[in-house]
C-alpha cells in the first residue's frame, strides 16, 4: 500500500494538485474571510437598497462573493504560479498571465456564486459558502491545470 502511495504522489499531475488543493485551503481561508466581512458590511447598507430584489436575488450575498472571489484569485494566481505551475510559469508574474488566470477562474466563479446562492436557501449562508468554496475548486483546478499552466509544446 505504501508502495502505491508512494508511486501515485510521484505523478506529476497528482503532485500538482495536491500543492493546488494546499494553495486552495489558503485561499478558501482568504475567500471565506473576506465574503464574512464584506457580506456583513454589504448586508447592513444595501438590503434596504434592494429590498425589491432580495426575493429574486440577494445581492448583498452575490456581491460579497464576488469580491471575495477578485481578491482570492490574485493570491490564488501569485501563490501557483510561484509553487505549484513554477516550472510551466518560471516563477515569474505577468500580467497577461493573470488576466487569462483570472479569466479562467470567471468559471470557478460563476460556479461558485450559483451554489452560494441556491444553497443558501435550504441552508445557512456559510455552510452554502463553504459548499460553494468546494465545487468551485474542481472546476479551477482544470482550467488551470488544462487551460492556463498547461505544458507548452516543445518547438
Amino acid at each position: 500500500m505504501l508502495q502505491t502511495a508512494e508511486t501515485w504522489l510521484r505523478h506529476p499531475t497528482v503532485a500538482k494538485m495536491i500543492s493546488f488543493g494546499v494553495i486552495g485551503v489558503a485561499n478558501a481561508v482568504i475567500d471565506f474571510g473576506v465574503f464574512s466581512i464584506a457580506y456583513q458590511v454589504l448586508k447592513t447598507f444595501l438590503t434596504s437598497a434592494f429590498a425589491i430584489a432580495d426575493g429574486v436575488l440577494d445581492i448583498p450575498l452575490a456581491l460579497a462573493n464576488v469580491i471575495a472571489w477578485m481578491v482570492a484569485v490574485s493570491c490564488s494566481y501569485v501563490m501557483n504560479t510561484m509553487i505549484t505551475f513554477r516550472a510551466e510559469s518560471g516563477r515569474v508574474l505577468r500580467w497577461k498571465d493573470y488576466s487569462v488566470f483570472a479569466a479562467s477562474g470567471l468559471l470557478g466563479m460563476i460556479t461558485n456564486t450559483a451554489t452560494l446562492l441556491l444553497l443558501s436557501k435550504v441552508m445557512p449562508v456559510y455552510a452554502a459558502k463553504i459548499c460553494a468554496i468546494f465545487t468551485a475548486f474542481v472546476v479551477n483546478f482544470a482550467m488551470s491545470h488544462f487551460v492556463v499552466f498547461r505544458t507548452k509544446p516543445r518547438a
